[in-house]
């Protein structure tokens, strides 16, 4: 079942991103933001998460999809490509791998891929949309992932129908509780069951309000509404990138969103970046330094390995982090990353 949500984004695009992304007159650079707070340039400190994106292909078309997926795309990561990520995992000795998309369940190999993390003795996260488990051809998939200990991150922008459907799609909230429900009947979100983590993002140009506090209302909410339990919730803020910087360009709020990313920017949030201890890698095999940066065609710094099959593990786990406007997302107000926030 596939949700028609609006069409692929004009900004698509990497280089008119990041022409749009340029800083406007009288705006500080992301850099100089940095410097001015007396902090290093951002670097990082080891690879601690793998993530790895294995296609744009989704049953969904959402609003705020930074990687501009759809059920038309056609880029899906190879099994190949699949071993080489391996390779790596087994030679950095990296803990964590986070598959994600599109929706990498879609992927053919997502299965195979999945497994052989695990025998390897890795965390596996799995950033699914929740209704890819109510198409044909995936309803077994709770199950799969449950037999695997696998993390469930799922996207959930609000634990009202009528926001969700808005940002997501109509029928998206009731089939995501579905989807819920199903994966809290094979043991997640139960105390000894493996983790379900539910995420928010704002459904416009805002910043996310205390993640403790939010989880605290949609565990309230889809408790006694829903019937539904899950482990945690993070907040992430929507990146001024793909489909999202469309809709500001559109609507004639891009200055005034980036004014308030600036304006909120919080030295503390930098400590925190995902960047600093991720390695993003693209449905080609390509490395970024997080995947927004993947998304706007920035690749690694200059004498770096550009592909995962040269992987190196002291190289990459100190390498000089490629910054933007964009990185204004991810250090504003209590901070954002693919773990939520990242000032507690």
């Amino acid at each position: 079942m596939f949700t028609l949500l609006r069409r692929k984004s004009p900004l698509a695009d990497p280089e008119e991103q990041l022409r749009r992304l340029a800083p406007r007159t009288g705006e500080q650079r992301f850099e100089l933001a940095v410097a001015e707070a007396k902090l290093p340039p951002l670097a990082a400190k080891g690879v601690q998460t793998l993530q790895v994106n294995v296609g744009k292909l989704c049953n969904q078309t959402c609003g705020h999809c930074h990687v501009d997926a759809g059920p038309d795309r056609r880029e899906v990561m190879t099994r190949e490509t699949m071993e080489f990520c391996l390779e790596a995992l087994a030679e950095g000795d990296i803990p964590t791998l986070d598959v994600t998309g599109g929706a990498p369940e879609m992927n053919p190999h997502f299965r195979w891929f999945v497994a052989q993390a695990r025998e390897l003795g890795r965390h596996v996260i799995d950033r699914c949309n929740l209704t890819i488990l109510l198409a044909p051809g995936f309803s077994d998939i709770p199950e799969f992932l449950a037999e695997n200990r696998v993390e469930v991150v799922a996207s959930l922008p609000c634990y009202l129908k009528e926001n969700t459907d808005r940002q997501r799609g109509d029928g998206v909230f009731d089939r995501s509780i579905e989807a819920l429900r199903r994966l809290n009947a094979v043991g997640y979100g139960r105390d000894d069951g493996p983790t379900l983590t539910l995420v928010y993002n704002p459904i416009g140009p805002s910043l996310p309000p205390p993640q403790q506090e939010l989880e605290a209302a949609y565990r309230e909410r889809l408790r006694t509404r829903h019937s539904v339990e899950f482990t945690r919730l993070f907040t992430i803020t929507n990146m001024p990138i793909s489909r999202f910087l469309d809709d500001l360009v559109e609507t004639g709020r891009y200055a005034e969103y980036m004014d308030k990313l600036v304006a909120a920017f919080n030295p503390a949030a930098v400590a925190g970046v995902m960047c600093r201890t991720t390695l993003s890698v693209n449905w080609d095999g390509t490395l970024s330094d997080c995947d927004f940066n993947q998304m706007l065609g920035l690749g690694l710094a200059p004498d770096m390995p550009k592909h995962v099959r040269d992987f190196h593990k002291l190289r990459l786990g100190t390498r000089p982090v490629v910054t933007g406007q964009h990185c204004y997302g991810c250090t504003a107000g209590a901070g954002s990353g693919c773990q939520g926030a990242t000032v507690k």
